[in-house]
Order: structure tokens, then sequence, then C-alpha cells
């Protein structure tokens, strides 16, 4: 049986429920902007040293794109949780606003 994949909604809950385990419960916004330019930071590295010019120096490893981008997802969501902010909702709009501002601008796929 195939596993249904969880929602933004269902990835917002699992990140609160995580957090909220914690006496110390969230970050400030501030603090998870500087965590997730952090996390950008270290998958730009990875996917430099995998895909780019730059070889990683022999005393570090090639790093992982995947665990990198899980990092920033982690942070995204434990970020709009803070802010109060419906994910679903926003990505919602976002896509609103792409279909109106590029709805000329690229090729589309022949079916």
């Amino acid at each position: 049986m195939k596993k249904t994949p969880p929602t933004l909604p269902d990835l917002q809950a699992r990140v609160d429920a995580w957090i909220n385990q914690w006496d110390e419960g969230y970050f400030s916004p501030l603090s998870n902007l500087a965590r997730l330019t952090e996390e950008l930071g270290e998958l730009a590295r990875a996917i430099n040293h995998l895909h780019g010019d730059k070889p990683p120096k022999s005393t570090e490893g090639k790093g992982d794109p995947a665990e990198e981008l899980a990092d920033m997802l982690f942070v995204i969501l434990a970020l709009a949780n803070s802010l109060d902010i419906d994910l679903d909702e926003a990505l919602n709009q976002v896509f609103k606003k792409y279909n109106v501002r590029d709805a000329g601008r690229f090729t589309p796929r022949e079916p």
C-alpha cells in the first residue's frame, strides 16, 4: 500500500510538536532566519563540492544536499510556526501570483 505524503499542515504540526516538547520552545524569528542562512550556506557548500568547481578539503566530507535541504525545511517550518503563518495557504497564494505573472513567460509542454 502506497504511503500518503504529509501535507504542509502535517509538517508544521510535526515541527510544532517536536519544538514544544522542550521548555525553551521556539527560537526568535531573527534567530531562525540566522539558522536558515547558515543551512543555506551548508547546502551551497555541499552542492559546490558535488557539482561545482570547489572540491572539499581533505579534512571535510562532501556534504549531503538532502540533509541540508531537510535542515532548511525544518527551519522554514519552525519560522512559519513562530510567525503564525499557514504555509499551505501562503504557497497557494504564491502559485496564484506565479500563474498570473508568468502566464506567457515560458513555453508550455505538449501533453
